[in-house]
């Protein structure tokens, strides 16, 4: 069973673009690191709706999950989610 599934609707890409170049600069990566940003829907009790999930490809991988919509992140939630850890 797939408990994650991605979601029907689409991220436009310029939000992306826009999320990664925050990321360069609160992570201070070099502009050749790779960096996935999904979007995901949870079926499961429990889960949230919809979720982010941003992998940036240090070595170890950074992860962070955001529980919004890629169209909902603001730069406040992306420097929330990599201070918290």
């Amino acid at each position: 069973m797939n408990l994650f599934a991605q979601s029907t609707s689409k991220a436009e890409p310029e939000k992306i673009k826009q999320m990664k170049t925050w990321l360069y600069q609160l992570l201070t990566l070099n502009s050749d690191t790779p960096i996935s940003i999904s979007q995901l829907r949870c079926t499961e009790p429990g889960c949230p709706p919809l979720e982010t999930v941003i992998a940036v490809m240090t070595n170890p991988i950074q992860k962070y999950k955001i529980h919004k919509a890629i169209a909902e992140i603001e730069y406040v939630d992306i420097a929330n989610s990599i201070h918290s850890k």
